[in-house]
């Protein structure tokens, strides 16, 4: 089964090696018919600590690293950010 893969925004980087990242996901209310954004932060494993807040990254599902940790963030967005 693939891993999913989300993109975000980092919100926090206080704490060692783990970033917090705001996903946000969009839909189309099924009765109103109106835009809905839903939101939902993810912890995420950051090991060389190199994103900061405000930077887009993309994160991939992984291992639990720590108890509330179960994603890695995607090194390669780093150039993009």
């Amino acid at each position: 089964m693939p891993k999913r893969i989300l993109q975000g925004t980092v919100t926090s980087d206080k704490n060692d090696q783990t970033v917090t990242v705001l996903v946000e996901r969009r839909f189309k209310h099924p009765l109103l018919q109106k835009t809905v954004r839903i939101s939902k932060k993810f912890r995420a494993h950051d090991a060389e600590n190199s994103f900061k807040v405000g930077d887009k990254v993309r994160i991939m599902e992984c291992a639990p690293v720590s108890k509330t940790k179960r994603w890695t963030v995607l090194a390669d967005e780093q150039a993009t950010a």
